[in-house]
């Protein structure tokens, strides 16, 4: 086995402290979503004042996250813009409440998720959409920033880490927005202020294996992992947890480099 290989197999061997489960709910094909998306999007960035930088940098095809920093309503739209993928996001169970909305989120893609499930819960959802292939939104805040003046870009949540260690040949792909709170500011703005520029910088993707091995990422080898495996459970949590954190800090960083406010 050359050196990749024997990262890879020693990975797997953790397999069972890493794995997040799927909730096997088979895909559906979002033929609507895919109609829209193929028809307005166009128009919408020909009409919108978009600035859209780096999108060579999105897969055309195959399983990614999409992460990004979180300042508005308008958020989710500006990305599935500017990385014209059908772009699946995990949404809050209140949106799906109104028939109305329940309408537009269940047929452009969107994924209802139970507040009082956890985070597991969703996680597992999300998963659902890299196993199938598919594009995954997620601003790894969690949430909008609440704050009221830059910076605005708060510390990032472990999940995006633990979804690429699932997922470790996953291209990740960090986005930095900018201008999309001066289009729909939260508890200001009603309706989004089509006339404002946006700005939809995307960087360059990294997989969980490259980060993994990189000497200024994980700094693993496949003697490291395997001694990892040796451990007791609470040591390989804690281990586990610890790359969570500095793979998901390094993500930040990188949104924050790109130009998040």
């Amino acid at each position: 086995m050359d050196a990749d290989q024997e990262v890879v197999a020693a990975w797997e061997a953790l397999r069972e402290h890493w794995l997040i489960p799927t909730t096997g709910n088979k895909p559906s094909r979002f033929l609507f979503y895919n109609f829209l998306r193929l028809t307005l999007g166009p128009t919408f960035r020909f009409l919108l004042r978009l600035r859209i930088r780096g999108e060579h940098h999105i897969p055309r095809k195959g399983g990614v996250i999409l992460a990004a920093n979180h300042l508005s309503h308008v958020d989710p739209i500006m990305v599935i813009l500017a990385s014209r993928r059908t772009t699946h996001y995990l949404a809050k169970d209140g949106h799906f409440e109104k028939l109305g909305t329940r309408f537009v989120m269940k047929s452009t893609g969107q994924i209802e998720t139970q507040r009082e499930s956890g985070g597991l819960d969703a996680l597992s959802s999300a998963a659902d959409v890299l196993d199938q292939g598919r594009a995954l939104g997620i601003f790894p805040e969690g949430t909008r920033s609440k704050r009221t003046e830059a910076p605005f870009l708060l510390p990032g949540k472990t999940g995006v880490a633990r979804l690429a260690a699932s997922y470790p040949e996953c291209v990740v792909v960090p986005i930095a927005m900018t201008g999309t709170r001066a289009m729909m500011e939260p508890q200001k703005h009603k309706l989004p202020r089509l006339h404002k520029r946006v700005t939809i910088q995307s960087g360059e993707g990294v997989t969980w294996f490259q980060w993994l091995t990189d000497v200024n990422g994980g700094n693993q080898s496949a003697t490291s992992l395997k001694a990892l495996a040796e451990k007791g459970e609470h040591e390989i949590r804690s281990e586990l947890a610890a790359l969570y954190r500095g793979f998901t800090d390094q993500l930040m960083g990188s949104i924050l480099a790109l130009g998040a406010p």
